[in-house]
C-alpha cells in the first residue's frame, strides 16, 4: 500500500477503469504521473473522468490523505496485491480494491454468507444465530452485512461459536452503521475478523451503496444462506449475485403465512437448498456436526430448579434481561444473581450488555 494506491483507489471513476489504467501504466504512480495532454489517448476514459484525474491531482493532498488513513489504522487492499481475496478476484464485477480493519478471509478455509431480513421475526433470528454459531464452531468464516436484524444476529452467533466473521459494510470502515452495531464491531475486531468495505474511510451510509456491496458478501462466501426474504428485498439480490458468481444459495422455509417467508419459499420453488438444521449442512459441507439438542439436554440435568428456570429463558440467539424475566417470572435480582451463576459454571454467556445466550 502506498499514497498513489489510495489516490487511485478514491477516485469517482468505475473499478473497471482504474484496473485498466494500472495494466497500462504498471502502477498506481505511473498513473498519478500521466500528462493531462495524454490522458485522452486512453479510449476508455470520458471527458468527465479525465476532469475527474486533473482536479483529485490538484485538490488530494497526497501524503497527508494516506497518514490519515494509516492513523485510522485502516489498510488498502487492491486487486494487484497478493493478499486480495482470489474468491472476489474471480467475480466479474470485482472491486478495485477494499479497505480493510482488522483482517481479511482466511482462504484456506471454507467461508457462509448469511443474509436475511433487517425487520427479521423471532424465528428468523433463532435460526440465523443457530446456523452462524454451529457453522462457526467447526472453523466455517460467517459473512455478513452488520445491519440490524439478520446479519447482526448470525454474525453475533459466529462469535459465540468462537469463530471468526467478516462484515461488508454499505459506509466507510471507519463508520458503523448501525450505530446500535457498535459492539458487534469492536467484538468482530477483537476475535480477529474483519470490516471491509469498497467505499473510501468517512463515506456515510446511502441507500445506493447497499445492493452493490452485497456482490462482495457473496463473492467472499463459499455459499449462501438466506434465513429471512421478502418477495423483493435485498436478500433476494443477494442471492442473485450469488448464482450469478456460480455459488449454491440455501433457504429456510417458514410458516406459509409470513409475508418474512415469502422469499425464502420463492427461492426454494427455483431450486435453493433448504436448510433443515445445522447438522444437515454440514454433512452437505463435508463436515461433521454436532447435536445441540442433546449438549443443553444433559446440561438442564445438572442444575438447580432455579437455575433451570432461567436456563430454560435462555436459548441460542441473544436475549435481554427483560425478556428472560417475562419468561421465568423472576425478579430482576434473581434473574441477574442466577446468570451470574450460570456464566461461572460456562452454561450462558453474556454477548454484549445485559443480552445472554447458551453456550
Amino acid at each position: 500500500m502506498n499514497p498513489y494506491e489510495y489516490w487511485l483507489a478514491a477516485l469517482s471513476i468505475s473499478d473497471r477503469k482504474k484496473t485498466l489504467l494500472c495494466k497500462y501504466m504498471k502502477s498506481a504512480e505511473g498513473v498519478y504521473y500521466i500528462e493531462e495532454t495524454t490522458l485522452n489517448r486512453f479510449r476508455f476514459l470520458n471527458e468527465r473522468d479525465c476532469n475527474t484525474m486533473i482536479q483529485a491531482k490538484k485538490i488530494w493532498d497526497l501524503q497527508g490523505e494516506y497518514d490519515r488513513l494509516l492513523k485510522k489504522q485502516v489498510r488498502l487492499v487492491t486487486c494487484q496485491n497478493p493478499e486480495y481475496p482470489k474468491k472476489l478476484a474471480d467475480i466479474p464485477d470485482k472491486p478495485y480494491a477494499l479497505y480493510v480493519k482488522g483482517s481479511l478471509p482466511d482462504e484456506r478455509l471454507p467461508g457462509v454468507a448469511i443474509v436475511g431480513a433487517r425487520n427479521c421475526s423471532r424465528y428468523g433470528e433463532k435460526y440465523a444465530f443457530e446456523f452462524a454459531q454451529s457453522l462457526s464452531g467447526h472453523g466455517i468464516q460467517v459473512i455478513s452485512g452488520l445491519a440490524r436484524g439478520i446479519d447482526g444476529v448470525s454474525q453475533r452467533g459466529a462469535l459465540v461459536g468462537q469463530g471468526k466473521t467478516f462484515a461488508v459494510l454499505g459506509s466507510g470502515v471507519d463508520i458503523c452503521y448501525p450505530r446500535e452495531n457498535i459492539g458487534l464491531y469492536g467484538d468482530i475486531l477483537e476475535m480477529g475478523g474483519g470490516i471491509l468495505s469498497e467505499l473510501p474511510p468517512g463515506t456515510p451510509p446511502k441507500p445506493y451503496h447497499f445492493p452493490k456491496r452485497n456482490r462482495i458478501i457473496s463473492g467472499l462466501s463459499d455459499l449462501l444462506l438466506v434465513m429471512e426474504a421478502r418477495e423483493k428485498s435485498g436478500s433476494l439480490i443477494t442471492a442473485d449475485m450469488a448464482l450469478e458468481q456460480g455459488k449454491d444459495v440455501y433457504a429456510l422455509p417458514g410458516p406459509v403465512d409470513s409475508s418474512l417467508s415469502r422469499g425464502c419459499h420463492q427461492l426454494i420453488r427455483q431450486g435453493a437448498g433448504i436448510l433443515i438444521s445445522p447438522e444437515m449442512l454440514l454433512e452437505e459441507m463435508g463436515i461433521s456436526g454436532g447435536n445441540f439438542q442433546e449438549k443443553n439436554a444433559e446440561a438442564k440435568k445438572m442444575l438447580e430448579s432455579l437455575e433451570d428456570m432461567v436456563y430454560s429463558s435462555v436459548v441460542l440467539y441473544p436475549r435481554n434481561i427483560g425478556q428472560i424475566m417475562d419468561e421465568s417470572g423472576l425478579s430482576a435480582q434473581e434473574v441477574l444473581e442466577t446468570l451470574v451463576s450460570l456464566e461461572i459454571k460456562g452454561y450462558v454467556q453474556e454477548v454484549s450488555k445485559n443480552y445472554y445466550v447458551r453456550v
